[in-house]
């Protein structure tokens, strides 16, 4: 795959937890590529990313019954607030664009709001 592929399956994987930027992913893959893990050629104008022998024998070693993404966030039981946090920032921007004036007040009452009530959560 190329890097945009990567951080794409990387995010439907995580169900949309962890969306790597091209700033983290690439320096990423030339640390996989130095280390001989992962092979890197040019195809139709894009570098394709594919594991070496040595790569497949690092992901053996590492496989569980448990995918790695699922050992660090979760099997999908546990709700991820942050996966909500990119459909309020849509919900505000629309408010910010089209809404009017009294319409932006009562959004920025109701995230200033949210955002109260999730540190009260914290302190509980």
């Amino acid at each position: 795959m190329h890097g945009y592929q990567i951080m794409n399956e990387l995010a439907d994987r995580t169900n949309g937890v962890w969306q790597p930027s091209p700033g983290s992913i690439y320096p990423i893959l030339q640390q996989l590529t130095d280390e001989g893990l992962v092979a890197c050629e040019k195809s139709e104008g894009r570098k394709v990313f594919s594991l070496t022998s040595d790569g497949e024998q690092a992901v053996a070693e590492l496989q569980s019954d448990t995918p790695v993404w699922e050992q660090f966030i979760g099997t999908g039981d546990r709700v991820d607030p942050r996966t909500e946090v990119g459909s309020l920032a849509a919900a505000a921007k629309q408010v910010g664009m089209i809404g009017t004036t009294e319409q932006a007040a009562k959004a920025a009452e109701v995230i200033v709001e949210a955002r109260k009530r999730l540190y009260q959560l914290l302190a509980e």
